[in-house]
């Protein structure tokens, strides 16, 4: 045993560092080249028609009248940490949103509370809204504490759903189009979460698995280069003549 092991300590380094290398390669070889494929399918189109921006319809921006009323909230009720006031399609509204993250919409006429969309007026933004020739095929109501998966942000909405598979969010208290998710964005999305090694929540860029493969891809790619500068310095120059 004690032979062996002085036989395996007196190994040139480099040959020791070669088989490294070539372990790092097998190990670090799928992550490589998932990263690449990922990469390579998000990048495929811009970034404004991934997010379903071509589908939206220009809306032209109009000057709020000179006399606005704030939201009439009654004494001893929770009051508003911001207020937004926005043209609605009957007229200014206030959006109100509250401590706890809740929002409500206001008339900015005369700070009456508005009802949230119905699905008559959800259908109606997306007439407005949406540029496209498929047909509506589905609409549906989520609430904010369950919301849809490609949609993931606590916001009470409408979900527009397309023939084409196209899913549009319309808030139910903003009444505007919170999201557009195409196809392709699901497919961009799943990609994502390959990239960053996160297909549960497809946020968290500093997993444990993702930072331990970047690692060891450094590992390997800083043995490659001893390994190759070793080999140009122990190259044999033939002389000429």
């Amino acid at each position: 045993m004690g032979d062996k092991g002085a036989r395996m300590a007196r190994k040139p380094i480099m040959m020791r560092l070669a088989k490294w290398h070539i372990w790092l390669g097998w190990l670090i070889g799928v992550p490589l080249l998932m990263w690449t494929l990922t990469g390579l399918v998000m990048v495929a189109r811009p970034i404004d028609q991934v997010r379903g921006e071509h589908l939206r319809a220009e809306v032209t921006e109009r000057a709020l009248p000179p006399q606005l009323a704030l939201p009439a909230i009654p004494d001893g009720q929770p009051r508003p940490v911001e207020i937004t006031i926005r043209y609605g399609d009957s007229g200014p509204v206030a959006l109100a949103r509250f401590a706890d993250g809740s929002l409500r919409r206001f008339s900015a006429e005369n700070g009456a509370l508005l009802p949230e969309l119905s699905a008559s007026d959800a259908r109606a933004v997306l007439a407005g809204r949406i540029v496209t020739d498929s047909p509506l095929k589905e609409l549906r109501k989520f609430d904010a504490d369950e919301p849809p998966f490609d949609f993931r942000r606590p916001v009470d909405v409408w979900r527009g759903e397309y023939e084409d598979g196209t899913r549009v969010y319309i808030g139910r208290q903003s009444g505007a189009v919170e999201a557009v998710r195409t196809p392709f964005w699901r497919l961009f999305d799943f990609m994502w979460g390959l990239h960053i090694m996160d297909l549960q929540t497809r946020e968290d860029t500093s997993h444990p698995i993702l930072i331990a493969f970047a690692a060891l891809s450094l590992i390997g790619s800083l043995v490659g280069c001893v390994l190759l500068l070793r080999r140009r310095k122990a190259r044999i120059k033939v002389p000429r003549g």
